[in-house]
């Protein structure tokens, strides 16, 4: 059974019971102190009124001990205040980690479930909500519950029957917040919904900022903010809305309370007490009633908290919701028992055998893909846009599994080996760069510790790289932003084959890896890619045929199928397919 979301709050919590034991101990104190004040401020009360004249021999004793208690009180306030803030704040970390290790774990097809600003959003802001609920929850909760408790004793002290009224009355107050405040959870969760939305959105936008200008998008862009924004505001608005409503009614109703105590209160100090039904029931001093309002304030200040609390707990809970729906995911790939890891070599022969694979289980893509590669070949593979290309990479990867069949390394299945040694020994450079915010230096030795200058400096020579970062303003120190801001999309590709250059594992994918650079520039990367691939199990993904043309087999895909095999002088003899591929872009 499901536990809620309140109960697997309580489970990270249980960790830090040692330290919320503490902070219940420090609340203890603090409300103990803080509801000792009231009772000093009758006594001085009385001390300043009861005779006629000021009595300063009683007054001073009550004040000297009415600071002390107020001190203590600050001090235990603090603590508790610091405690509360490092239990909340590390449960926040602790789920934060959680649901970031898990999207980093999830297979790609379940990751595909989700946007990224839907993701950032999560682990941002939801989480940020979750932090700021627990939080209050910890602060009014604990005092609250305390002050309650105590406060009920206090007042009995002072006079049980108008304590009796106050406890009868007051949690009136808790039950008016609650219907209100179990209206609000529905909003907090379409609140948050859409605030994911918008964050997608945005992120995108911003991310492709360039093309919304190039392509005019920009009033298009800012109607389809417009669009999500009204509806996150509207959204917004009801659950601030029926939040706000707690707080006004539920201090409506305890100044109403305030008002009858106040009024009975005076009787009883005028009338010096009376009998009910043969319960003689003592009267009050002016100190008394000074005082026994003053609890009555702080008995239901923690109503008023509370339901404030509770409101914001709405949100807290939605939220939490929301980080447990991606840490409890449940990844649909399940994965088979490793096998044995092929011993190891320069280079491995690959065999896929009867391989169907879809994105869309609805649409058929790669459908019974038959082929075996032999160590040190290179492979092409090219064809028109969406024919299914790059889905061969990342089967191969192991991004995605394929619906049917097996991709083989050597003789073990490729499912039934360890991802990580699968992507440590296949070595991709991708159309798409991914430049991480750093120096160049950081970036080029993402690669592998343990890489000294020289071997730095000789690969970006390779890649084509080397002439350009030595123009920059600090070379390899140069800082470069998120995503490479700063240097073209043609440099950082070349940073991106650098980092691989450094690395070279036995097997190699270059999905369009030269499509961002210049032809002159193209022809020492091709020269340098030579050297690299050489006795390397290689695959090529190309739109451009000039760059397959020394390969030693080029797949032809179309729909998903591979229609044609064979080299450049084959393919073109057969004047298939690959022919009029070739005819179009050369002729």
């Amino acid at each position: 059974m499901k536990k809620s979301v309140f109960s697997r709050l309580i489970l990270e919590l249980k960790r830090f019971l040692p330290a919320l034991i503490f902070s219940l101990v420090c609340a203890l104190i603090t409300v103990i102190c803080s509801l000792a004040v009231p009772m000093y401020q009758g006594l001085a009360v009385d001390a300043i009124v009861g005779k006629g004249q000021v009595d300063f021999s009683a007054l001073y004793p009550i004040l000297k001990s009415m600071t002390v208690v107020i001190v203590i009180g600050g001090i235990f306030t603090f603590i508790m205040n610091r405690i509360n803030n490092f239990v909340t704040y590390r449960v926040v970390q602790i789920l934060r980690e959680k649901a970031f290790k898990k999207i980093n774990t999830l297979s790609f097809p379940t990751l595909d479930k989700y946007s990224k600003g839907d993701l950032l959003s999560r682990i941002t802001s939801d989480a940020e909500s979750v932090g700021d609920g627990l939080l209050m929850g910890f602060t009014s909760l604990f005092t609250g519950v305390i002050t309650i408790v105590i406060t009920i004793g206090f007042m009995a002290k002072i006079h049980w029957f108008e304590a009796v009224l106050v406890v009868i009355l007051t949690p009136a107050s808790f039950l008016v917040a609650k219907f209100v405040a179990a209206k609000t959870f529905k909003y907090f969760t379409g609140q948050s919904e859409i605030r994911g939305k918008e964050t997608s959105f945005v992120q995108e936008m911003i991310e492709n900022q360039k093309l919304v200008r190039a392509f005019g998008y920009e009033e298009k862009a800012i109607t389809d903010f417009d669009a999500l924004n009204r509806k996150l505001r509207e959204t917004g608005k009801k659950a601030s809305f029926f939040s706000s409503l707690v707080n006004p009614t539920s201090r409506a109703v305890n100044n109403t309370i305030y008002a009858i105590i106040a009024l009975t209160g005076a009787m009883f100090v005028l009338s010096g007490g009376f009998q009910i039904g043969g319960v003689v029931v003592m009267g009050m001093t002016v100190g008394n009633l000074t005082a026994f309002l003053s609890y009555t304030t702080q008995y239901s200040k923690p109503f008023n908290e509370i339901s404030s609390v509770v409101t914001e707990l709405q949100n807290a809970f939605a939220c939490a919701n929301r980080l447990f729906e991606i840490i409890d995911e449940e990844d649909p790939v399940v994965e088979k028992p490793i096998s044995s890891i092929p011993e190891e070599k320069a280079s491995y022969p690959i065999k896929f055998e009867d391989v169907d694979f879809s994105y869309d289980k609805t649409k058929k893509l790669i459908q019974n893909l038959n082929l075996e590669v032999k160590p040190g070949e290179k492979i092409a593979i090219v064809g028109p846009t969406g024919a299914g290309k790059t889905t061969l990479i990342q089967l191969l990867m192991r991004f995605y599994e394929p619906d049917k069949g097996e991709i083989y390394v050597e003789d073990s299945a490729l499912s039934g080996l360890d991802k990580k040694w699968v992507r440590e020994n296949f070595g991709m450079v991708l159309q798409e760069t991914w430049i991480r915010e750093g120096t160049i230096r950081d970036n080029l030795l993402f690669a592998r510790e343990g890489i000294t200058d020289e071997e730095m400096i000789q690969a970006a020579k390779a890649a084509g790289a080397h002439s350009f970062i030595r123009r920059l303003p600090q070379g390899y120190d140069t800082v470069l932003k998120s995503g490479g801001e700063g240097i073209s999309q043609g440099q950082r590709q070349l940073l991106c084959i650098a980092r691989v250059m450094l690395n070279v594992p036995p097997m190699l994918i270059l999905d369009e890896a030269t499509s961002s650079i210049d032809t002159r520039t193209e022809l020492k990367i091709q020269a340098a890619f030579g050297t690299m691939m050489s006795g390397r199990t290689t695959f090529i993904v190309a739109h451009r045929l000039s760059t397959v043309r020394s390969a030693d087999k080029i797949l032809v895909i179309r729909d998903g199928n591979v229609v044609e095999i064979g080299n450049h002088e084959e393919l073109l003899a057969q004047k298939g397919f690959y022919y009029e591929l070739h005819k179009a872009q050369y002729e």
